[in-house]
C-alpha cells in the first residue's frame, strides 16, 4: 500500500469502514498517530472536515462521506491495477475482501474457504460479515455474498450452494401440546418466534404455494435477532420459527424440529458469490472463483 502512493486516501477508507483510527492503524499496520496525522494533512489541503471525532466515537461528515464515496471505487481500480502488474497468476498474493452474511461464512467456510487458504498460502482473507446489503465497491471489498435475488443486476454473480428453502417449524411437544398448523390461516392461532432484521423490521415469513403468494406477519411471542438463539427457542418449544433448512439439519434428521405446511415452502435460488462486471478482477479472487467452479457447491455457471 506504501509503494502505491495511496496512503492517505487508503487511510481515509479504513477509518471510515472501521469507524476508528486504532482499528485502521491496525489494519494498516500503522500507528495510531500516523493515521490521525495522515488524515489531518488531507483535510488540511481539502480544506473540509472528513470525520466528526470525539473521545468515543468517529463519524463522517456529510462532506466525508461524499467524498468517501467518490474515492472507493477509483483507489480499487488503482489498487487492482497494482495488483496486476504485481501478481504472479501461477501463486496469486495479497488481501481478498468479502462482505457476507454470518450465516452465509459459516455455510462456505469450511468446503471453501478453508481450501481456498490452503491451496493459496500468500492469499489472505478479510471476511466482513454483516446483514445489511451494502455497496462493495464503494466500501472497498472485492467480492460480496448474498442470495441470489439481492444481488445487484450489474454484478457478476458465481453460485456458491444449491437452491435453499425456508421451512415453518416446531418441536415435538410444541405440537403435541397446540397441534398442527394445516393451513396457512391456521397460524393465526399458534405462537411465532420472529426475527428481527438489521434495519429494525420483523421478518415476515414468505410462503407460495401454486402461484399464491403470501407474508405472514404474526404477533411474535419472542423477538430474537440471531438465528442460533431462534433455533434454541423453537427445540424449547416456545413457538413456531421460519428458518432455512440448511440451519436446522441436525434438527430435522434427529427429529428436535418438524417441519408443517411443507407445500407452502418452496425452494429458491441459494447464495452467491459477487463483483464488479466492468472492472479488473484481482488474481485472488479469480482463484476463488475457480475453485468454487471445481467445488459441487458451485456447479452453475455465472450469469
Amino acid at each position: 500500500m506504501h509503494r502505491s502512493g495511496l496512503i492517505e486516501l487508503e487511510t481515509v477508507l479504513a477509518v471510515a469502514r472501521h469507524g476508528s483510527f486504532r482499528a485502521a492503524a491496525k489494519q494498516l499496520g500503522m500507528s495510531t498517530s500516523a493515521v490521525s496525522s495522515a488524515v489531518a494533512g488531507l483535510e488540511t489541503r481539502l480544506k473540509a472536515r472528513l470525520f466528526h471525532r470525539t473521545t468515543r466515537s468517529v463519524a463522517l461528515t456529510e462532506a466525508g462521506q461524499r467524498y468517501v464515496q467518490r474515492i472507493g471505487p477509483a483507489v480499487a481500480e488503482i489498487r487492482g491495477a497494482n495488483e496486476e502488474i504485481n501478481s504472479q497468476p501461477e501463486a496469486p498474493s495479497g488481501t481478498l475482501r468479502i462482505n457476507a452474511p454470518g450465516d452465509a461464512v459459516k455455510m462456505i467456510f469450511e468446503p471453501l474457504l478453508l481450501e481456498y487458504l490452503h491451496r493459496y498460502p500468500r492469499m489472505k482473507l478479510d471476511i466482513v460479515s454483516e446483514s445489511r446489503l451494502i455497496d462493495i465497491v464503494a466500501d472497498g471489498f472485492d467480492a460480496g455474498i448474498r442470495l441470489a435475488e439481492a444481488v445487484p443486476q450489474d454484478m457478476v454473480a458465481v453460485p456458491l450452494s444449491k437452491d435453499l428453502r425456508m421451512v415453518v417449524v416446531g418441536s415435538p411437544a410444541y405440537f403435541a401440546e397446540h397441534g398442527k398448523p394445516r393451513t396457512p390461516d391456521d397460524l393465526t392461532g399458534h405462537a411465532a418466534i420472529r426475527m428481527r432484521l438489521a434495519h429494525g423490521g420483523l421478518y415476515r415469513w414468505e410462503l407460495e404455494r401454486r402461484g399464491e403468494a403470501l407474508e405472514i406477519d404474526l404477533p411474535p411471542r419472542l423477538i430474537l435477532s440471531d438465528l442460533h438463539t431462534l433455533r434454541q427457542a423453537a427445540r424449547a418449544g416456545i413457538g413456531l420459527a421460519f428458518l432455512s433448512e440448511w440451519h436446522i439439519a441436525d434438527d430435522l434428521a434427529s427429529g428436535r424440529l418438524v417441519t408443517v405446511l411443507d407445500d407452502w415452502c418452496p425452494s429458491f435460488p441459494g447464495l452467491r458469490l459477487y463483483y464488479p462486471r466492468h472492472r479488473y478482477v484481482p488474481a485472488g479472487l479469480k482463484a476463488l472463483v475457480e475453485l468454487i467452479r471445481e467445488k459441487t457447491i458451485g456447479h452453475r455457471a455465472a450469469r
